[in-house]
């Protein structure tokens, strides 16, 4: 039996062997010593014997043996060898009593390299074993920067917690989230029951995976199994057999697919020109009536601005549209479970759904996946999701104009500015402020405070101490205040505030566009001819951004920000073009590209003050950061 057994697995080598050879790829085993300084293996760590899974051995320490095998540790000599006669022996052993002596192995990047028990591998890789035990001594690459080093780094931080190395992810920040995911809290051990019910928990659904062509992607099992937890929960692979797990693989395979993409996510600035024919015309209204149209928000608008500007977007598109939509706003949805406010909202006949928050963000995606027939949006930015798509305005082009308003009326004092998140897109607007004061005078200094850190009285007050008198803050009133406090860019003194200039969010003109591009059908076509996950990123030359001067700003000033104003919609102008200094000596040359600008985790030279960490928030925001934090503050959180 073990002669028939080495002949099958000669025929598996020389198939491996041509396989590779055609690929242009080394056929034999890769040697450690190739690629790793002998110096750098005598100072390896020793880890001691434990189990390690059968497919991470990849190679051999030197190459004195790596010729007797195929890529895939099948064995290439001659069944009269010496060498298969051993391994005849040792799979004779294997089927009587299995394998017990542990290998030895260098482990490098999370594969391992035999240096004793070569054989061993081959044997038990032929039966289909999943682990070894082994004697480890661990190579630590040096810090380079590099994205592979800085990930396999980042899961010795994971391992440290949870005692599970077999899960990788191609994208940095993704053991952080696994771990959130998993419901642990920051810096919190795995007990051993959580490492079993997780590891059943991968091995079944690597199953559904692959059984569902995950092999053929260049993802990771982990990338494609953390798009299914974003989706269902962890709770929905606890305990699940492959077949169960196949169909929600099945469901959401775009996602999954989509991991694979180094920039998964595709930015559209400006929204095409495309005049409505007689097909909108007929989808607008239909056979069915009119289009329904839900608008879903986290609070109120008498309690919140953010709340109250979108529904005042809402209103617009009723009163342009008239009867060919019916619009329906649900507030306070994140009192309930706000995924069965969406499913109410898709019971009552709502086709397409506007979700207001980040903080809706994955109820949005998990509703997506199960009404694909339901278009989904959520206002929020930098996230890669292939069955919603999200929208943002670029509030940093007004941010830029206020700062040199700013700038032009402080003389030499310093500004102030007030920021609520450190989330993607504000930390774009703290410096879009900031260049735009330091345009017009080139000496001034910002001070940064943030709301969400003592409350915004408070902060305003730290800089009011400072005798400043300029301070940019909130964007955005509720419904029925008159207080005024604290709103745009102010001037103040004791208790007197006077509003200067305010930037203007246009969701009414960005909701009519989109819904145009929904009965026109481009809305449609762009999801198919992308392949990407779709994030709306519209400024002022899409209308949707806009400036606001009250009479106290000086006729010279009003004509600056006017020209600014106007450079910007037609694309003259741009915030972010040129020589940017970081607080942190980094030199930025070239116009930033817009993924920069939206994940932007640095501060301009000029600002005083810097990006507050996780601890320091209240929890509003760290609700809010756990989705669309900036990395700098989720990193510190872990």
């Amino acid at each position: 039996m073990p002669r028939l057994y080495y002949k099958e697995a000669q025929r598996r080598a020389q198939k491996e062997f041509r396989a590779c050879t055609s690929r242009g790829e080394y056929p034999y085993l890769p040697v450690l010593d190739d690629f790793v300084p002998r110096d750098r293996l005598n100072r390896g760590i020793d880890l001691g014997t434990q189990s390690i899974p059968l497919e991470f051995v990849v190679g051999t320490c030197t190459g004195v043996r790596t010729n007797a095998f195929a890529r895939n540790f099948m064995p290439m000599l001659g069944e009269d060898s010496e060498f298969a006669t051993k391994w005849k022996a040792l799979c004779q052993a294997h089927i009587e009593e299995g394998i017990r002596d542990p290998i030895k192995v260098y482990e490098y990047m999370n594969r391992y390299y035999v240096q004793e028990g070569n054989k061993r591998v081959s044997v038990l890789k032929f039966f289909g074993g999943d682990t070894i035990r082994a004697s480890i001594t661990r190579i630590l690459p040096p810090r380079s920067g590099a994205r592979e080093v800085e990930l396999y780094y980042e899961l010795l931080e994971f391992y440290q917690l949870s005692r599970v190395s077999f899960v990788e992810f191609s994208k940095p920040g993704s053991y952080l989230q696994l771990q959130q995911r998993l419901g642990k809290g920051p810096n919190e051990l795995w007990s051993e029951e959580e490492r079993r019910d997780f590891s059943a928990a991968y091995f079944s659904f690597r199953e559904a995976y692959e059984a569902h062509g995950g092999r053929q992607l260049r993802s990771t099992v982990g990338d494609a199994m953390l798009a299914v937890i974003q989706v269902y929960g962890y709770q929905a692979l606890r305990g699940k057999t492959p077949s169960e797990i196949f169909g929600l693989v099945r469901n959401v395979w775009e996602e999954i697919v989509l991991q694979q993409e180094q920039d998964p996510i595709d930015v559209k600035l400006t929204p095409e020109e495309k005049k409505p024919g007689l097909l909108a015309k007929v989808f607008a209204v239909g056979e069915k009536g009119a289009m329904r149209v839900a608008f879903i928000h986290d609070k109120t608008p008498t309690e919140s601005g953010w709340t109250n500007s979108h529904e005042l977007g809402r209103l617009h598109v009723q009163r342009v549209f008239g009867d060919a939509i019916r619009t329906t706003a649900y507030f306070n949805a994140l009192e309930s479970d706000p995924l069965a406010v969406i499913r109410q909202a898709i019971a009552d006949g709502n086709t397409v759904i506007f979700t207001t928050s980040p903080r809706l963000l994955p109820a949005s995606l998990r509703a997506a996946v199960e009404e694909p027939r339901v278009t989904i949006l959520n206002c929020s930015l930098n996230k890669s999701h292939r069955y919603i798509r999200t929208y943002y305005a670029r509030m940093y082009e007004a941010k830029f104009i206020i700062g040199a308003i700013a700038g032009s009326l402080a003389g030499t004092d310093d500004v102030g500015y007030l920021c609520d998140y450190p989330i993607y897109g504000q930390i774009a607007g703290i410096n879009a402020f900031a260049l735009g004061a330091q345009m017009v005078n080139p000496r001034i200094k910002v001070y940064l405070e943030w709301s969400t850190v003592g409350g915004a009285e408070a902060a305003i007050r730290r800089l009011t101490d400072r005798n400043i008198r300029l301070i940019s803050s909130r964007d955005l009133t509720r419904k029925g205040d008159r207080s005024w406090t604290s709103f745009g860019l102010s001037l103040i003194s004791g208790e007197d505030r006077v509003i200067l200039a305010a930037p203007v969010w246009r969701w009414g003109v960005y909701y009519e566009a989109m819904l145009r591009r929904i009965q026109d059908r481009s809305f449609q076509a762009e999801y198919q001819e992308s392949g990407k996950a779709l994030n709306y990123y519209w400024g002022m030359s899409a209308g949707v951004v806009a400036l606001r001067c009250t009479a106290k700003v000086p006729p010279s000033t009003q004509k600056l920000a006017d020209l600014l104003q106007n450079s910007i919609r037609a694309d003259l102008c741009y915030p972010f073009r040129g020589k940017l200094y970081a607080q942190d000596g980094r030199v930025l040359d070239g116009d930033l590209t817009p993924e920069q600008i939206i994940g932007m985790d640095w501060l301009a030279e000029n600002i005083v003050g810097s990006i507050p960490e996780y601890h320091e928030l209240n929890e509003t925001a760290k609700a809010t950061v756990d989705l669309v934090g900036v990395e700098a503050v989720v990193k510190e959180k872990h």
